[in-house]
């Protein structure tokens, strides 16, 4: 859409815009409250050095922490809810850069008490369990801070490395900076003969282009800045590495893996199931590389090929009016009750549809405790967005039921967890489509669809989360992360994952000099596991399982009052084991014949 024909905020219909009423009347009603909070705010300073006065007295400053907490959150989530629908309006600029300043003070002014209730011996705060009842209201709460005992130093000694958090931050700073500010990408031809600045965002639409040479100087001409820059990004990349196992060395944990899994309480052992599992799954990764070489009629595949469409476009698309109806037909195995939700959802204006000036790009679930869970959209009428929806349902649904039914002090659930609500609704809706509809080109798409998702997510960010275990190992053994080393590394990585079909000796081997989520600290693993347990969960509701339905259905009402792999546990999944994975990697490998069949039928 041009900007010419695009809407402003107040031109848009308020059917389709999300109501934050929910949260406040007006900006009036907001600074009231704001007003309010800073007083809470400046309060709990009086609590800092009193959690050694019992258990009723440590109860009051969880309780005045929870209560500011709650308050802060809601005038946050109005002001970046205002800002993200029109950024360009300058009142929601005002109230945005106020919420957060206030997070900062909330920050700022309960820094004491997690070093403070680390101090009081175990015996202490058990003897306060036993005096006060009521305390064991925050059992799990207070267990997540204190399970880090043993990895917690002395005041001096976590003063020092809370001051050099700002230096420890600085690789990821420093690589943002360069990959966003700096680098300057050049300019190729485009598929009409026009000149195209290469950026992050070109150069993902322009690997999907039909036309190869388009797809192959894009590749090599954005891997070029890579290239004179690689010194410098391996040096950076290694520091960030050796911060991580640094951290982890200093505050007695085996290794940086460990000292990241450790958040979550989520085993080691989790990690090392999905690398194995997923590595002894690759052929059929090699299959479908193989197919996507076939059907292109190429000789090699470049991973410059790996994203252009199979089947070119969408045989099907979907208006905003018919996405309602075929999110409930899609969720009908969630049972009525889950229905009821997204009935709210459409009708009670959870949903911001669509794109205007100065909104925020994408989509995302947002909102608080006491809040609806807003779902920000861009809509277009095509599968993309269909797709996206009930994504974005999934994730609000998840927050609707874990607010409702835990108080606030659990009311959030991990990252380990959040993307199996989201991914679950997506395997329910591929297979309702699926069921629906009989048309080979249709079916074509679906499936296609859906094994490029399981090749984006479960495959590939278990490449990723297996070269950045081999990063930080080889760091802990003294193997300096040259960017020889990386690059030679990576593309055997790269071979191994993507087969013979693929020529894995190119630029690709530079992959490692791109990735921001490699600064991330052992995070990606998440979302190959996420999906992982969300098409497991996916497969037996949609088969009619019941009694993991309403399994599954606790998960989602759970919260934080247990730790993910409990909560994981209790909904009928033990994600220790690699059941659930192969189980995901079945139905890849069942969807991966149909398609082969399929394409075999309509030739």
């Amino acid at each position: 859409m041009s900007e010419e024909t695009l809407r402003t905020r107040e031109q848009q219909l308020e059917a389709f815009t999300w109501d934050l009423t929910s949260l406040y009347a007006d900006a009036d009603q907001w600074q009231a409250e704001y007003d309010k909070a800073e007083a809470m705010v400046a309060d709990l300073a009086s609590f800092k050095g009193t959690l050694d006065q019992g258990g009723a007295h440590l109860v009051t400053v969880i309780e005045a922490i929870q209560a500011a907490c709650l308050v802060v959150e809601r005038l946050y989530a109005y002001a970046h809810l205002t800002y993200d629908q029109d950024s360009t309006n300058s009142a929601a600029q005002v109230l945005n850069a106020r919420a957060m300043q206030l997070y900062s003070k909330l920050a700022e002014a309960i820094a004491f008490f997690d070093p403070e209730l680390l101090s009081l011996p175990s015996e202490t705060l058990e003897a306060y369990f036993q005096e006060t009842p009521e305390l064991d209201f925050y059992r799990q709460y207070l267990d997540d801070i204190t399970r880090g005992r043993a990895h917690t130093l002395s005041a001096s000694e976590e003063t020092l490395l809370a001051q050099l958090g700002e230096i420890f931050n600085s690789p990821y700073s420093t690589f943002s900076l360069l990959d966003n500010a700096d680098f300057v990408f050049p300019t190729i031809e485009g598929p009409e003969g026009q000149a195209v600045q290469l950026t992050h965002g070109t150069y993902g639409r322009l690997l999907e282009s039909t036309d190869r040479r388009v797809r192959r100087d894009t590749f090599q001409q954005y891997y070029t800045v890579y290239n004179q820059f690689k010194n410098t990004l391996a040096n950076v990349l290694s520091t960030n590495i050796k911060t991580d196992n640094y951290k982890a060395k200093v505050r007695h944990y085996p290794s940086a893996r460990a000292a990241a899994l450790f958040r979550n309480n989520v085993p080691e052992s989790v990690y090392d199931t999905l690398l194995e599992t997923v590595g002894d799954h690759l052929g059929l990764l090699h299959r479908y590389t193989a197919l996507r070489k076939d059907l292109l009629g190429l000789d090699s595949l470049e991973m410059y090929d790996l994203y252009t469409p199979l089947l070119g476009d969408a045989p099907i698309k979907f208006s905003q009016a018919e996405a309602r109806d075929i999110v409930m037909e899609a969720l009908a195995p969630m049972g009525p009750d889950y229905l009821e939700i997204m009935a709210k959802a459409f009708d009670e204006r959870w949903i911001d549809w669509y794109e205007n000036k100065g909104k925020r790009s994408g989509a995302y679930s947002g909102g608080m405790y006491d809040s609806k869970p807003y779902v920000l959209l861009n809509w277009q009428d095509n599968i993309n967005w269909l797709f996206t929806l009930v994504h974005e349902l999934g994730h609000s649904a998840h927050s609707y039921l874990s607010r409702t039914n835990q108080p606030y002090v659990y009311s959030d659930y991990s990252i380990f967890l959040a993307e199996i609500a989201s991914t679950t609704n997506e395997n329910l809706l591929t297979d309702y489509l699926l069921k629906k509809y009989q048309d080979p080109q249709i079916r074509l798409y679906v499936l296609n669809h859906f094994l490029d998702g399981v090749k984006g997510t479960v495959f590939r960010q278990t490449q990723f989360a297996e070269f950045e275990h081999f990063m930080h190992q080889a760091d802990a053994e003294g193997t300096p992360l040259t960017h020889e080393f990386l690059t030679e590394n990576y593309r055997k990585l790269n071979a191994k994952y993507y087969g013979p079909s693929v020529n894995s000796d190119s630029e690709i081997g530079l992959e490692w000099a791109r990735i921001p989520h490699f600064y991330y600290n052992y995070y990606v693993f998440q979302y190959a596991t996420g999906f992982s347990a969300a098409t497991f969960f996916a497969d037996k509701i949609a088969s009619g399982d019941s009694a993991l339905l309403e399994a599954y259905k606790g998960f989602l009402k759970s919260g934080c009052s247990l730790y993910p792999i409990d909560t994981m546990k209790k909904a009928g999944l033990d994600m220790t084991q690699r059941d659930y994975i192969e189980a995901t990697l079945k139905v890849f490998e069942a969807r991966l014949n149909e398609f082969e069949a399929l394409l075999a039928e309509t030739k």
